[in-house]
This record gives C-alpha cells, sequence and structure tokens, in this order.
C-alpha cells in the first residue's frame, strides 16, 4: 500500500485502503454522510457510529482518516481492541485535526482509560478538533462508569448502522469485484450469497480470495473456480 498516515504511536498499516465512496450505504446514507463532512473538516466535532459487528464501522472510521489526509487534514485511527495498549496512547492526539477511535468498548469500565478518553475529549474541543467514535452499542448502553465521558458521548449526533439486504449485498459484490478487475455474473453472486456469509465483512474477504484464485488460474471467476477458493479445494 502507499504510505500509511500519520501516526503518533503504533506503527498500524491497513492491508488496503478503504474510502467511503466503496462503502455502499444502503440504509446507512445519514450516516455515510456525516462521516464524509467529518473527514473534509465541516460538519459536526463529534460522531458516534454503533453497531453489529459487519455493519462497516471500521471501514468507515479508516476511510474517513484516508479522506482527510487527501484533505491536507492530520488524521489518526486508533483501534483500541488491538492488545496490548495502554491509555498513554491517546497523549498528543489533540495536534490531529481528525481523530477516529474504534471499539470503544473494549476499555469501559476501565477507570483508567475512560479518565484518558475523557480528558482527549477536552483537548480536542478546546482546540477545535474533530472526533469519530465506534462501538457495538449505543453510547448510553455501553456501561461507561464515568458520569462526565458518559454525558460528553451523548454530545454529537449517533447512528446505528443497519446491515445491507441483499439486494444491497449482491451490489456491493458486483461492484467491489469490477473494481479490482473481476466480472461476477449473476450466477456466481447468486452462488456466494446462497452458500456463505452476507455481512459486507465476510463478502470483502471472500471476493480478496475469489480474487487470488482468479489471478493464479488466470480466469474471471467461475461458480467451479469460486467454489474451490472458498472451499479449499484449490
Amino acid at each position: 500500500m502507499s504510505a500509511p498516515y500519520q501516526q503518533l504511536h503504533l506503527p498500524i498499516e491497513l492491508p488496503r485502503e478503504p474510502t467511503i465512496a466503496e462503502y455502499l450505504p444502503g440504509p446507512n446514507m445519514e450516516a455515510v454522510a456525516a462521516v464524509a463532512a467529518i473527514a473534509q473538516g465541516s460538519g459536526e466535532p463529534f460522531v458516534f457510529l454503533f453497531g453489529n459487528s459487519g455493519t462497516g464501522k471500521t471501514h468507515l472510521l479508516q476511510a474517513a482518516c484516508i479522506s482527510a489526509r487527501e484533505h491536507r487534514r492530520k488524521a489518526h485511527y486508533l483501534p483500541l481492541a488491538t492488545a496490548g495498549l495502554t491509555p498513554s496512547v491517546l497523549e498528543d492526539l489533540e495536534r490531529m485535526e481528525l481523530v477516529a477511535i474504534d471499539d470503544m468498548q473494549s476499555v469501559v469500565g476501565s477507570g483508567t482509560w475512560e479518565e484518558a478518553l475523557f480528558g482527549l475529549f477536552n483537548r480536542l474541543r478546546d482546540r477545535g478538533r474533530q472526533l469519530i467514535i465506534a462501538a457495538n452499542s449505543a453510547p448510553d448502553s455501553l456501561g461507561v462508569g464515568l458520569p462526565d465521558l458518559a454525558s460528553r458521548l451523548l454530545w454529537g449526533p449517533r447512528y446505528r448502522l443497519q446491515p445491507l439486504q441483499d439486494d444491497d449485498c449482491a451490489r456491493l459484490m458486483a461492484e467491489s469485484a469490477a473494481r479490482r478487475g473481476l466480472q461476477l455474473g449473476p450466477e456466481v453472486i447468486r452462488f456466494i450469497m446462497n452458500r456463505y456469509p452476507r455481512d459486507p465483512r465476510s463478502l470483502m474477504d471472500i471476493l480478496a480470495r475469489i480474487d487470488s484464485a482468479s489471478l493464479r488460474e488466470q480466469r474471471q471467476p467461475t461458480i467451479p473456480l469460486v467454489r474451490r477458493a472458498l472451499d479449499g479445494d484449490a
């Protein structure tokens, strides 16, 4: 991939560079518009995203940082579920114009972490920075123990990311495949949708495996190729 974005404490590099345009909004149009605005430096100072695994929270946070960088803004993506993190990773993040914090539920219940997040929230606000936080549930359902932090998390708009319907998932597969130079016919898409997980994250993982098999066999995907790629018969 190209150079990773501005980093302070962790050498985190993304396996690919997701974009906001690649996120098929489906029922999440308002949330995607809010993320796009905050990435460009407009919109709200603070946005909270929540939803089940596979609804694209991580994609949107990473894509927001990449978009911010393209607009010559300093941005930092921080996944709190990363093993071994300590609250010190939050120090000096107010130097960033956009901070995207993922998996907040991973540190809720730790007084040290909650105090550190509260401090970061205030420093970002005081310097006019922007913040996106994502978690698996709404801020008032996370069980945050520090009342001041719990209050801060309710300051901005909150968006629950909804899963895509089958038609949207099929469109996502077709469009993502086309960006990779793959031609997925309707019968191949139906085969995948009928036999494998349908959430966007799983579908993108499936597509990556199909792409590898297609390159290896030097042919466009067919149902037999997909079966070999996904069922380990290749």
